[in-house]
């Protein structure tokens, strides 16, 4: 057996890589690693969101409780703009992204004029509490008290929806996505000054 050919270069990345892609495909936490990766060359980008029409879609009702069970309504934040997010901790795009949304959250936390609401989709707050705390995240955490509507969260996570101060949907993106990059944070700062 020649040991040149066995030890070639291609042999060796074949090596590396396969291990690499089965960890990449099995474990979530790689997985979001990567994709945080990625959103710091420039990958995962929000949209802009666009100028919403004075009649555009009202966001459907729904309730929310924290960890001290205390309910409140989406209905009863209106006057401010409400920056939500569906996820849960073992979905890795969700993962990717929430370095991101802790910082846009860290940044605006003292903004009167902004809510922040991440909702755990699983409904299982002691579970994503300890996620966010393990991870370091200042997040305020939620889970859903009611059904939620189709409007706000399809059938993908993570899904994030904003809301503006007159209660319509301003934005909503389903996927992974950077919020925490400065040109997010610019446009977020603007459309919560309107």
């Amino acid at each position: 057996m020649n040991l040149r050919r066995l030890f070639s270069l291609s042999n060796i990345t074949t090596g590396i890589m396969v291990p690499f892609l089965i960890l990449v495909w099995v474990n979530p936490s790689v997985k979001a690693g990567v994709m945080q990766g990625l959103m710091k060359v420039g990958l995962f980008q929000p949209g802009m969101p666009e100028e919403v029409s004075p009649d555009g879609n009202m966001a459907p009702d729904m309730s929310f409780t924290d960890g001290e069970g205390k309910t409140f309504t989406l209905s009863s934040l209106r006057g401010k703009v409400v920056f939500l997010n569906f996820w849960a901790t073992w979905c890795p795009p969700c993962r990717a992204e929430m370095p991101s949304i802790n910082a846009l959250y860290e940044r605006f936390r003292e903004d009167k004029n902004v809510i922040f609401l991440t909702v755990d989709t699983d409904g299982n707050y002691k579970k994503a509490s300890s996620f966010l705390k393990r991870q370091q995240y200042s997040l305020p955490l939620y889970v859903a008290d009611s059904q939620i509507p189709g409007e706000l969260l399809g059938r993908s996570i993570p899904t994030t929806v904003i809301i503006n101060k007159k209660g319509q949907i301003a934005y909503r993106h389903e996927g992974a996505a950077d919020y925490g990059n400065e040109r997010f944070m610019s446009y977020f700062e603007k459309y919560i000054r309107k």
